[in-house]
């Protein structure tokens, strides 16, 4: 589904996240937390939209729920251990995984990043690389490397994930079942 403008993709995007109610809970939490330049992303964007465009509707989030921030002075991995157990007192269903991306650029062998939005660019595919937060309007969608991938429900490698690390992206195709899981998907080289 070609969606023909970004402000119409940003738009869907919020209607289907404002929608559910168990993603309007996660991202009320992750509000309230206050986190400096704080999103929920990944599949929590990723799968409302393919489990919307595949006619599911109302299913709560599978699989781990990606809060990401950004605050250079406070990258020790405990204070992300600190977040989730407050999150999980909070919403208990939800399998929190935070992780403050003023450090992921180690684990990754990047450049420093400088904040969620560069971060995202190096994440493995395209579609994934989307996050949502609630603001005083609403829902705010943040994607750095546009929609288009995620509404044509193509898998893409990023360009700056391609090549050096192709095994880990056919890797997570795989275990993360998304062709059996999305059957209309479609897999596209950078």
């Amino acid at each position: 589904m070609a969606i023909d403008s970004e402000d119409r993709a940003n738009a869907m995007v919020r209607a289907l996240l404002e929608a559910d109610e168990h993603r309007m809970a996660a991202l009320s939490a992750v509000a309230d937390l206050a986190l400096p330049d704080g999103w929920i992303g990944a599949g929590f964007v990723r799968d409302a939209v393919w489990d919307h465009l595949h006619g599911r509707s109302g299913a709560p989030p599978a699989g781990d729920t990606d809060v990401l921030w950004f605050d250079p002075k406070a990258a020790d991995e405990a204070v992300d251990r600190a977040f989730e157990e407050e999150l999980g007192a909070v919403l208990p269903c939800f399998d929190w995984s935070v992780k403050n991306q003023a450090r992921m650029h180690v684990r990754n062998g990047d450049a420093p990043y400088v904040s969620v939005a560069d971060a995202m660019t190096h994440w493995p595919e395209t579609a994934t690389a989307v996050a949502a937060r609630l603001v005083a309007g609403g829902v705010e969608i943040s994607a750095p490397l546009g929609l288009d991938d995620l509404f044509a429900m193509r898998l893409r490698p990023t360009l700056s994930f391609a090549g050096r690390a192709d095994p880990i992206f056919r890797q997570r195709l795989s275990s993360k079942r998304w062709l059996e899981r999305y059957p209309m998907l479609t897999i596209a080289q950078p």
